[in-house]
């Protein structure tokens, strides 16, 4: 019987070798599974007017049974393998991580240790930040950029997700680039339909085609504890809503049972503790009593920094007995919570419902960090609630790869620099940009830092005059990587301070359009044309820094 890897190697001959689309890849392995060809060896072995009767298409039928049979002849020449045959050496199976665990090696790693090895530098002490000046080139800019933005546009996805998708605006922007400057010529594989059918994100303007990571789960450096365990040292809120006395008694309708809610697990990260607790409200003027009903029962919720709601509840219309969804929300000094928690409710189609959204603040701002909190425990607290329709096929929160489709077009084998950007993933061996290889180049890009002299003279400080300079003391290997390590966090943290600026004031959507304009605005000068392909040029983190929001 075929294994699931027959399946991948197939998929892989075809799309690799034979240049096939996934989409139709996928059409034809279904086609031959009704014919019990599961494998690239059940199909060379097989008579062709099998395959073609399969597939119905003589031409293709004639190419993958030919194809199918130089693999077998010569299982090196390709990533598929010969049932039964080696695999490659556990070196290189190690690299081919899917979703954090080694795809068939020894030693699955955990999400929270695969997400810990992408961890960036980030330094955000502005004098530092201010006087640093970096010698660098457009396009690994354009990686920072787009890193540090997925943090507040995309914060469920994990670095590992984000770093793959900023290396895929990387690669489309540069091969747009190279082929406007007469570098490159012909159309993009995207263009050509090579990420047909797989879902698509919006990451500094540019659609970037995704791969999703099915089952992969993240929860960053939250603690999840149940609510017993939690101990709450917070301090008094602040009304929790006006005209809302919290004192006075639950008021119950005559003949309403008494409100159940439903409530998510506790998730505490750097002493914050957020709680989502649910219950169903079928008319707006419900939702006053039963917070107060929630307050009675749970008095220490009265202390909580915040207490957030937010409800949509279905009301008749004047229209032929139509009925529409009414909204509404409260912050409760929570910065834009209410809207967060409505426009999740409405993702998941949530109705006559009531969510409120507790925070007893630790002390140390989170940033983006809370949404992606917000969100877990709101979906934990509705899963017992709702019932998703499943009429809309959309994104979700899931995590995903960014494809390399370049990579995907191109033959293996004469895929070059593609190649090396890339290892197949190891779900339908389509071609994803690695997070691995994103944070190696984001590191070295960044080697040298200019030192400005102080007096403007362009004389080496303490030179008093003189036109001789001293020959600057050559670093050691180790001083070197210090200094990449110190540059990046440097930039990083400039791009941090001026999302950070920005994200309370801004949709994701407006701030992801704003970021390529700031990037414009900074970028180094190089040469228009060819010769300023790859140029560096100097880049002044003291200019990120002046495009932060004036309060």
């Amino acid at each position: 019987m075929a294994s699931q890897q027959d399946l991948q190697e197939l998929l892989r001959l075809m799309t690799t070798g034979m240049k096939v689309p996934m989409k139709d890849a996928l059409g034809r392995v279904k086609a031959l599974q009704t014919k019990n060809l599961r494998s690239i060896e059940q199909i060379a072995e097989s008579p062709l007017a099998d395959i073609t009767s399969a597939i119905n298409d003589a031409k293709a039928a004639r190419s993958l049974h030919n194809a199918c049979k130089a693999r077998l002849k010569n299982p090196s020449s390709g990533t598929a393998k010969r049932t039964g045959s080696p695999l490659e050496n556990p070196s290189k199976r190690s690299r081919q991580s899917d979703d954090g665990g080694f795809m068939q090696g020894p030693e699955p790693v955990a999400p929270r240790e695969f997400e810990a090895s992408f961890a960036l530098p980030v330094e955000t002490d502005e004098n530092v930040i201010a006087g640093t000046v970096l010698l660098t080139n457009r396009a690994p800019l354009v990686l920072a950029f787009a890193v540090e933005l997925l943090r507040f546009t995309m914060p469920m996805q994990p670095p590992s997700s984000r770093l793959s998708l900023a290396q895929a605006v990387v690669s489309a922007n540069s091969r747009s680039k190279a082929v406007s400057i007469g570098i490159e010529k012909g159309p993009s594989a995207d263009d050509q339909g090579w990420g047909h059918g797989q879902p698509k994100v919006r990451v500094m303007g540019r659609e970037v085609t995704v791969l999703k990571r099915g089952g992969y789960e993240w929860k960053g450096d939250e603690e999840h504890k149940s609510e017993d365990e939690v101990k709450v040292e917070g301090v008094p809120s602040s009304a929790t809503e006006t005209g809302v006395s919290q004192d006075s008694p639950p008021e119950t309708s005559p003949g309403e049972a008494p409100r159940t809610w439903s409530a998510s697990q506790p998730v505490t990260l750097k002493q914050s503790t957020f709680i989502v607790r649910a219950t169903k409200i079928t008319a707006p003027s419900q939702r006053q009593s039963a917070m107060q009903s929630l307050f009675a029962e749970i008095p220490s919720l009265q202390d909580a920094t915040h207490n957030a709601w937010a409800y949509r509840v279905k009301v008749p219309t004047n229209l032929f007995n139509a009925t529409t969804i009414r909204e509404d929300s409260f912050d409760d000094g929570e910065s834009g919570c209410g809207d967060f928690l409505i426009k999740n409710m409405r993702e998941t189609n949530a109705v006559d419902t009531l969510v409120v959204m507790t925070r007893w603040y630790g002390g140390v701002m989170l940033g983006p960090d809370r949404w992606r909190i917000m969100r877990d425990c709101l979906k934990n607290a509705l899963a017992e609630r709702l019932r998703v329709t499943g009429e809309e096929a959309t994104l979700g929160d899931e995590a995903v790869w960014g494809l390399d489709l370049e990579a995907m077009k191109n033959k293996s084998g004469t895929a070059g620099s593609a190649s090396s950007r890339s290892y197949e993933a190891g779900v339908v061996g389509m071609p994803v940009h690695r997070p691995e290889a994103a944070k190696a180049y984001l590191v070295r890009s960044f080697a040298t830092r200019v030192d400005a002299p102080s007096d403007g003279t362009g004389e080496a400080e303490g030179s008093q005059g003189s036109t001789t300079k001293s020959t600057p003391k050559k670093k050691t290997g180790k001083a070197l990587e210090v200094e990449k390590e110190e540059n990046v966090a440097r930039l990083l943290g400039a791009l941090r301070l001026l999302y950070e600026s920005w994200a309370g004031h801004l949709t994701a959507a407006e701030l992801d359009r704003r970021a390529w304009g700031w990037y414009v605005a900074v970028r180094p000068d190089v040469e228009s044309g060819p010769s300023g392909w790859g140029a560096k040029g100097h880049l002044k983190l003291a200019s990120i820094l002046a495009l932060r929001r004036k309060e």
